[in-house]
């Protein structure tokens, strides 16, 4: 019987019913009874898994610290921007291919893109992995095309999932 409670499961169920106190904002007998009831069906139904993927702690906190980075020197850049008088930007719309091996990371990255201030994704074609991204500064395209493939090497190194799964470097939580 323990086999079918793993340790994730139940945190995943702990984790799930504290959420749902949260939405409801009352802590009550009712509330948390109810969170468990929801939380446990959702693991053992297993919607919204597949049952395969990962997540290699390291690789993600270094994606996490990139974009945490990316966030605050984008907004003092385009507060610079608004500040000063003059207009020094040179707007434009680019295509930027992602890795063939990043198409399962598509959303992650068009969040993580579109939260810095002064870029942000248009549209994304998931058919090729495209993401056509508006730049603040054009002349950066080629440092912005090479940080999206950065982004998207940690994403991919982060978040494993299909044939990645077989580079295990022991930092990694498996589901």
């Amino acid at each position: 019987m323990m086999g079918f409670f793993t340790v994730r499961r139940l945190a995943t169920i702990v984790a799930l019913t504290a959420a749902w106190v949260g939405l409801w904002g009352t802590i009550s007998f009712a509330n948390v009874a109810a969170g468990i009831v929801v939380a446990t069906v959702v693991v053992f139904s297993g919607l919204g898994t597949s049952g395969q993927g990962s997540v290699r702690i390291v690789p993600l906190l270094q994606f996490l610290k990139l974009v945490t980075i990316d966030l605050v020197q984008s907004t003092v850049g385009v507060a610079r921007e608004i500040l000063t008088p003059t207009d020094y930007t040179e707007e434009g719309i680019i295509a930027v291919p992602v890795p063939s091996h990043s198409k399962n990371h598509l959303l992650l990255l068009t969040i993580a893109i579109t939260l810095t201030p002064g870029t942000a994704v248009v549209d994304a074609d998931p058919d090729t992995g495209t993401l056509y991204l508006h730049l603040l500064h054009l002349e950066r395209r080629n440092e912005t095309v090479a940080h999206v493939e950065a982004l998207a090497e940690l994403a991919c190194a982060a978040l494993p999932v299909g044939d990645d799964l077989s580079h295990n470097d022991g930092t990694e939580v498996s589901a």
